[in-house]
């Protein structure tokens, strides 16, 4: 695989791959061949399909499977296997949403502080007779307060 800075993405497409025949399938998870059928029929897994129609399950697929059988081990039957499934979906759904917000917070904040340290470069080159750099700087460090008191 070629180098990616979208690594993560790469890996995603790679899971999600079709390239299992049900019966490796089947071996893999180990369940039977009908019982794969019986979970696409009722839609909790949906294996990709050949030029000649075969199924074939990806890697997601599979731990996707090895999940669903790890449930039914624990007694849950189909119904609440589906009712899991659907949450754990939203759930990662939300985890990704949220990941990329707190990306997004990060920039604005690294944004924001450039913008404060324009401002304050800009308000420093800004200074007059008026005021000397040293009563400029303490302004923008002290936020002005140390010249209100020396105004009184």
């Amino acid at each position: 695989m070629a180098p990616s800075n979208e690594d993560g993405r790469e890996r995603g497409r790679d899971r999600d791959k079709p390239l299992y025949m049900i019966s490796v399938a089947a071996e893999l998870t180990g369940m039977h061949p009908q019982t794969l059928r019986v979970y696409e029929q009722k839609g909790l897994v949906t294996p990709g399909r050949s030029r000649g129609n075969t199924r074939l399950y990806s890697q997601a697929d599979i731990e996707r499977l090895n999940l669903i059988s790890k449930l039914t081990d624990e007694g849950i039957n189909l119904a609440g296997v589906v009712r899991i499934l659907d949450m754990r979906e939203r759930m990662l759904d939300r985890e990704a949403e949220l990941d990329e917000l707190r990306a997004r917070v990060r920039k604005l904040e690294d944004e924001v502080h450039e913008y404060k340290m324009q401002e304050k470069i800009t308000a420093l080159a800004r200074y007059d007779a008026a005021g000397s750099p040293e009563q400029v700087m303490r302004r923008l460090l002290l936020g002005g307060a140390q010249d209100e008191k020396n105004d009184d």
